[in-house]
């Protein structure tokens, strides 16, 4: 996008300059004017000679041929954990539990066209029921740029729980159908700073848009903005709430910012090998938790069975009381009944997270093979549960410079 703005606003100077230097004979005039394919040759000209003056040519080669087609295959996966801390009032007795949804991986295939490290993408997602995936990159000789968005929705979940009752513990695993879908959308935009840009590169390895020649490294800076939801209200789900204190969707915002190191080995000519890791520490992190209330609780099932019906309109059993224990719920038509109150904010910081790369690349002549790895680590809490999203892709690709 950068560069071909620049090549627009080169044109349109280039065309301006040469209509203001027109005389006002036609003939000369006609003359006088430069071929558009020779302006937009010399600004072609121009940001090549600006992208080789940019690295040094003893590490890092800048292709003659400056466009690329790229075949791609990749495959995404999202695993979400999330474990809540559960009380009974009145005892001892607490359970630790943990829900892991793990969907469907996104398998796609597609290809890639551009001109040096700008271009574009189009993709056929292979996999049923994955939902969607979108994803943008851009790399140069200083700079990255990653911008990835999943939303998708599932109901198979692993649970497990270790209940503390009577002062004895017991352990249960089990695999589970959600009664409702749990609907799980991420947004990932991440750039990074290469201090040392003139020896090392992370498109050698990534987009191959230039060839590493020589070993070396660099730190890198970079920031991360990311935002998921996580949402469960259909209230087929309504025990989940419970066990959740009453939570039903949680909202995060979180801005991270990190120091890491990248290192591209290059044990043979056309081969690079490079490890990136960078571990980032939250600065910003926002997490909106939103509630129903119900008409049942965790309380201990009590030996009187007189709680009678539901009044919504009190919002109270017959018995005069607010919650009913979720032991004595009616089946197969129980009195359930819910409203929302206000959500609850909480902002934390310093919540660390982890962003990790691999990549090996293979040139020869005007042909490359890739292979792309990345993993991202992102937690977020409330005061009762925690969340943790694992996000990683492993991506294939075969190209040709034109």
């Amino acid at each position: 996008m950068i560069r071909r703005t620049i090549i627009c606003l080169l044109l349109f100077s280039l065309n301006a300059a040469a209509q203001e230097q027109e005389p006002f004979d036609s003939t000369s005039t006609q003359d006088s004017k430069l071929n558009w394919m020779e302006q937009l040759h010399e600004v072609q000209q121009l940001l090549e000679t600006r992208a080789k003056a940019a690295v040094d040519a003893r590490y890092i080669e800048v292709p003659e041929k400056p466009w690329r087609v790229v075949l791609r295959y990749k495959e995404n996966v999202v695993d979400v954990d999330y474990s809540q801390s559960v009380d009974f009032p009145g005892t001892n007795d607490h359970s630790d539990w943990n829900l892991c949804f793990e969907p469907p991986v996104a398998s796609s295939v597609g290809f890639w066209v551009g001109y040096r490290g700008t271009g574009f993408s189009y993709s056929k997602s292979l996999t049923k029921n994955a939902g969607r995936y979108y994803s943008l990159s851009s790399t140069g000789a200083k700079y990255g740029f990653n911008f990835r968005l999943r939303r998708f929705n599932t109901q198979d979940a692993k649970i497990s729980s270790t209940d503390y009752e009577n002062g004895q513990t017991t352990q249960y695993d089990s695999t589970l159908n959600m009664p409702a879908p749990v609907w799980i959308r991420s947004v990932y935009i991440n750039g990074y700073y290469v201090f040392n840009g003139r020896r090392y590169s992370q498109a050698a390895a990534y987009n191959q848009s230039v060839i590493q020649r020589r070993s070396a490294g660099s730190f890198l800076l970079g920031a991360t903005w990311y935002q998921s939801s996580f949402d469960y209200s259909d209230i087929r789900n309504f025990v989940f709430m419970i066990l959740g204190h009453g939570i039903y969707r949680a909202k995060v915002h979180q801005a991270n910012l990190g120091v890491g190191y990248g290192y591209n080995w290059v044990p043979l000519r056309g081969l690079v090998v490079n490890v990136m890791a960078m571990p980032t520490v939250s600065l910003y992190n926002r997490v909106k938790a939103y509630k129903y209330e119900t008409n049942y609780d965790l309380s201990p099932k009590e030996s009187v069975d007189n709680y009678g019906d539901w009044n919504k309109e009190t919002k109270t059993w017959a018995n005069g009381k607010t919650h009913k224990p979720i032991l004595m719920i009616d089946t197969p038509n129980p009195q359930f009944d819910y409203w929302d109150v206000e959500p609850e904010v909480n902002h934390s910081m310093f919540r660390l997270n982890l962003d990790l790369r691999l990549g090996i690349a293979y040139n020869w002549r005007n042909y490359f093979v890739g292979a792309q790895a990345q993993y991202n680590n992102f937690n977020y809490k409330n005061d009762h549960g925690k969340i943790n999203i694992y996000d990683a892709y492993a991506r294939l690709s075969f190209g040709v410079r034109l």
